[in-house]
């Protein structure tokens, strides 16, 4: 059963410059209890595909177009009242950075439990033993001394677990995680990805893990979008994703990881630098930096093209590979 139906989605930021189309027209589905990763790097509209969801975009940020459904609702111009039935009680969100999310003026336990009276008929006792059992559930120790402390006497890693306390306490049926592990260390990462999947398995919540660390996708996400400049270029389950790659910003990215085997190996990186959102090419975003581009590449945007049930690229290196194979054929 899908949970979340993004269709045609297009979000805009109105600035002196001119207007920026960071979300350009993606679509997919999100079923109850799967794990979905969208990947990309900085500027590929990953996270604003978050906040539109959230409705929480910036005051020049605007959806233009397109439709987000959760469990049949139609949320985009759905307005506050309803938007602040969603938020926390059935879509909750883990933003980027633990350091700052949390009001370094509040203690932990004020913070918690502000954020399950707000959305659930709970009364402050009740709101505090929830506060309590969602700090043992996300593994922080002495929770009844951490509910009187201040993020400050908190590591990054234990503001993380809060942060997913917080974003669990009402139990959503989605949780957004943005980059949940960018600003921790590689033994604490690990731990709050095996946390995280532990967590989500226990309640049965369906997850959008965003992330540029494809090591983070391989371990949590049962399906990927790869995003760049804004537009889905690639989407798949994540064995089709990682062992059968098929447009080329995918393969880069593929390139680009470190090899156990080879580790003595130089990294390949992709050349060049992200698009400028605000004069986008003619044809395909990425052919200023593909070795491989041809001349359509340049003046033709590709299309999506199904390459199985499970797998699909916009990128026109497969049309070629249809075309050459039919006139093998032929020959």
């Amino acid at each position: 059963m899908s949970m979340l139906e993004v269709k045609d989605l297009h979000t805009s930021f109105f600035t002196d410059a001119g207007e920026v189309k960071a979300v350009n027209g993606i679509s997919f589905t999100l079923d109850e209890g799967k794990v979905l990763g969208i990947v990309g790097e900085s500027g590929s509209g990953k996270s604003v595909t978050a906040y539109s969801i959230m409705q929480i975009l910036a005051g020049s940020g605007k959806i233009v177009s397109g439709s987000i459904k959760f469990k049949g609702q139609e949320l985009v111009d759905a307005g506050d009242k309803v938007m602040k039935g969603v938020r926390g009680n059935k879509i909750s969100i883990i933003f980027q950075d633990p350091m700052t999310s949390l009001n370094p003026t509040y203690t932990i336990g004020h913070q918690l439990m502000e954020a399950i009276l707000l959305h659930t008929n709970r009364n402050k006792e009740e709101a505090r033993e929830r506060a309590l059992e969602m700090l043992r559930l996300v593994n922080v120790n002495e929770p009844e001394k951490r509910l009187k402390q201040y993020p400050y006497e908190f590591s990054g890693g234990m503001r993380q677990r809060v942060m997913i306390a917080m974003a669990l306490a009402c139990e959503p049926d989605i949780l957004i995680a943005d980059e949940p592990t960018t600003a921790l260390d590689v033994t604490i990462q690990a731990q709050i990805l095996e946390l995280m999947k532990s967590l989500q398995k226990e309640l049965g919540m369906a997850i959008i893990m965003i992330t540029h660390d494809l090591g983070v996708v391989a371990q949590m996400c049962d399906e990927v979008i790869v995003m760049y400049a804004g537009s889905i270029c690639e989407q798949g389950t994540a064995d089709e994703i990682f062992y059968h790659p098929a447009h080329e910003y995918t393969k880069g990215l593929m390139r680009s990881i470190p090899s156990v085997e080879d580790a003595g190996a130089r990294l390949q990186p992709i050349t060049g630098t992200p698009i400028d959102l605000l004069n986008m090419p003619k044809g395909c975003a990425f052919a200023p930096r593909c070795d491989a581009a041809m001349k359509i590449c340049l003046n033709e945007k590709c299309e999506r093209m199904q390459l199985n049930s499970d797998h699909a690229a916009a990128c026109w290196m497969n049309v070629k590979a249809v075309l050459d194979e039919e006139k093998g054929g032929e020959a």
